[in-house]
């Protein structure tokens, strides 16, 4: 069973997904909250494995909801779901800690099959989203300012050698490696050294 928590201000929004969770055999709806605040607390009462997150929120927008909820409740899977799809809301959303993205046009199985990815630990997008944060991606490697060294590592990083290792194959200190990949996680915009890898791999980045 899915359990599953809404947040959305907007009355007629939240009437419609109440009545969308409550068909679905294997989706439990465990709260519906009007405000960010409302929907933290309730989460932490709650423990939900799935929530709803609208961004534009009285109080407690969805953005700081999230952050919350990822420092305080990391189990929850926090997909927000919203109206908007502009590159800065999704990316915001994301940086937060959102699993996932969809968008209020969304038909209602696309919606309870979001639910149930995020619940597995995928990332459900929008495809309109996708797009986006796609050509978003794009257009930040463009404007990357990597030295060559740090893309040396970028490379090691993605066929998975560890930071010693990465250090002895280019000849400095283990402490030099963290000291780059803490700046390369900067300019890249990423928090861990798994999304770095990731990052590399989708753009090609190769030792030689």
């Amino acid at each position: 069973m899915i359990r599953v928590l809404v947040a959305d201000d907007h009355a007629v929004v939240r009437s419609g997904l109440e009545e969308l969770l409550r068909g679905p055999d294997d989706i439990e709806l465990v709260g519906s909250c009007a405000d960010g605040v409302q929907a933290v607390d309730t989460a932490l009462a709650q423990r939900p494995d799935v929530v709803l997150m609208d961004l534009q929120m009285p109080g407690l927008d969805g953005i700081e909801a999230t952050t919350r909820l990822r420092n305080e409740l990391p189990a929850a899977q926090v997909v927000v779901l919203t109206s908007f799809s502009d590159r800065e809301r999704i990316l915001a959303a994301l940086e937060a800690g959102a699993v996932g993205y969809l968008l209020k046009d969304a038909e209602p199985e696309e919606l309870l099959a979001g639910i149930r990815a995020a619940a597995r630990g995928e990332s459900p997008i929008a495809p309109k989203a996708a797009r986006t944060l796609l050509e978003a991606h794009v257009a930040r490697a463009d404007e990357l300012q990597l030295s060559g060294r740090e893309r040396e590592i970028l490379a090691l990083l993605a066929v998975g050698l560890p930071n010693k290792q990465i250090g002895v194959r280019l000849g400095i200190a283990e402490k030099t490696v963290k000291v780059h990949l803490t700046m390369i996680y900067r300019e890249i915009g990423v928090h861990d050294r798994v999304q770095a890898a990731l990052w590399a791999r989708d753009r090609g980045f190769t030792t030689s």
